[in-house]
């Protein structure tokens, strides 16, 4: 018997220079900067977090994004959900995703996240900092949106859900007339000979509902809270930064990865996300979130309630997001590190495994 889940991973797409990072964070800012010079900041912190068999790589390459694609096939991965920016006719980091598109290469399944939010300095402890901001200019922007996207949900590779593309909105309850927004663009879709959309909004409070808004389904991504449980002042604060109140938030893996899933099904289609690791200092340092001692053995079996909860779903909609494939300096990958190689990618493999040999 087939196993019917598919595992969709989020997929970051700053891993290569744009003049916008340049002009923000120094010249040739990737995610591999932040990540690279990232230090321990408590006995037993573990950072860095080295890429080990795809390297530094940068996302120009076709070579890299090939290399990502197949160690993703092999290890039971079904498609990247790839990051989008717009902001108002403005796209960031698209070069990645449209060479993914000219070239028909790699021959892996995708679908799209658009990252509606406003671009801070939150994490890098300019709160206030606005980089870009996040508009919603109206009909005439969302028309020029849906018809960039026009060629990638034409693409045989993008994924479908009931024979219609998947399209996940990151922040659903920020898009001022969710409902005009789908009825517009599912009326361009069919016009343009698609059967409409699979609409998918990501849930990070637990009460957004999907139907309310006109969506099809919800990801349950639920982050612990950012409520300090260590405070102090840290021997790498310079004198003039002892005035500001450095928080750490650290949870124990073990302890968090219970609630990151759902004991029931609530009344509607909501897929699980599996979250292998994070720790977010290597962007925000002392302001950041750690899920500290994460493990295989310990991701394997958070990874056993996903597959539950999408089990439960219908059989055409058995999904399990990852978050996520590559977000570096989040401390969020499955991609191999130094220290675990390909262990938390063995994890998925081998339920998949099981699953199928049921």
């Amino acid at each position: 018997m087939t196993n019917p889940i598919s595992t969709i991973a989020f997929y970051l797409p700053q891993f290569h220079p744009i003049p916008e990072n340049d002009i923000w964070w120094g010249k040739g800012f990737t995610e591999w900067t932040n990540t690279a010079k990232a230090k321990p900041l408590f006995k037993g912190h573990e950072q860095p977090h080295v890429p080990a068999d795809l390297g530094f790589y940068d996302l120009r390459c076709a070579e890299s994004r090939q290399a990502q694609a197949s160690l993703a096939k092999e290890y039971g991965i079904t498609g990247f959900c790839y990051y989008h920016y717009w902001f108002g006719g403005k796209r960031l980091l698209e070069r990645p995703f449209n060479e993914v598109i000219d070239s028909r290469q790699p021959d892996m399944p995708f679908c799209l996240c658009w990252a509606n939010q406003t671009w801070t300095g939150i994490w890098h402890g300019a709160p206030n900092k606005v980089l870009i901001e996040q508009t919603y200019p109206g009909e005439a922007d969302y028309r020029a949106h849906f018809d960039a996207l026009l060629p990638a949900f034409s693409d045989p590779r993008y994924i479908r859900v009931q024979g219609k593309p998947l399209f996940v909105v990151y922040r659903p309850t920020e898009l001022p007339d969710a409902q005009a927004f789908i009825r517009l663009w599912t009326e361009w879709a069919q016009a343009a000979g698609l059967p409409g959309f699979y609409f998918v909004g990501i849930n990070h409070n637990d009460q957004w509902k999907p139907q309310a808004d006109g969506f099809d389904a919800a990801i349950l991504q639920k982050l612990p809270p950012k409520k300090p449980n260590v405070t102090w002042r840290h021997p790498l604060l310079k004198i003039g930064q002892m005035r500001h109140k450095y928080e750490l938030t650290i949870h124990q893996y073990a302890d968090i990865y219970p609630t990151l899933t759902r004991k029931e099904q609530p009344g509607y289609v909501e897929f699980p996300c599996a979250i292998p690791n994070w720790d977010n200092t290597p962007r925000s340092r002392l302001n950041g979130l750690i899920m500290q001692n994460s493990t295989p053995a310990l991701f394997a079996q958070h990874f056993d309630a996903c597959l539950r909860n999408a089990q439960r779903l219908p059989a055409d909609q058995q999904i399990v997001f990852i978050k996520s494939w590559n977000e570096w300096a989040e401390g969020n990958h499955l991609e191999p590190d130094l220290q675990y190689g390909h262990a938390y990618l063995e994890v998925v493999k081998n339920r998949l495994t099981q699953l199928d040999n049921a």
